[in-house]
């Protein structure tokens, strides 16, 4: 078996997605719960629009009682990022690294003809770059 070398090889095909139009308590229940770092936030059409942090919902809920108010009113919309960086199934995994590292984001939506396809988060890149390096050592002592 070849050493994984593009996105496709290590990314997390259907992930769990949100809308913007969502509870921020809701949401933070579901990263909580299947042990996410974040949410990739998506339109009716299954295109990513925005990316949902625990960073950004820690100051979702900051925001709320910092301001007296209720968690359970705030919107995803009102709290996730819009900057998305994305990549293709076919994207290198170091190049990808090397710009979550430039990026400083963990996470990045996989998206082909415009739609959401998969994710990859840093622990997926840095699991394919290990199998990666180890494949090489073990085929030079061959």
């Amino acid at each position: 078996m070849p050493a994984p070398s593009i996105i496709n090889d290590c990314m997390r095909r259907n992930p769990l997605t949100i809308g913007r139009e969502a509870n921020l308590v809701q949401a933070i229940e579901m990263i909580v719960e299947y042990k996410l770092t974040g949410l990739t936030v998506t339109d009716g059409e299954g295109r990513a629009i925005g990316i949902l942090s625990e960073l950004d919902c820690i100051q979702g809920v900051l925001t709320a009682l910092y301001n007296e108010g209720d968690p359970e009113h705030s919107l995803v919309g009102d709290v996730m990022s819009t900057d998305v960086s994305t990549c293709a199934p076919g994207d290198s995994i170091v190049a990808v690294a090397q710009d979550m590292l430039d990026s400083r984001q963990r996470r990045r939506p996989v998206v082909e003809d415009g739609k959401l396809v998969g994710q990859v988060s840093s622990s997926n890149v840095l699991w394919a770059l290990m199998e990666h390096s180890r494949r090489k050592l073990y085929d030079a002592a061959k």
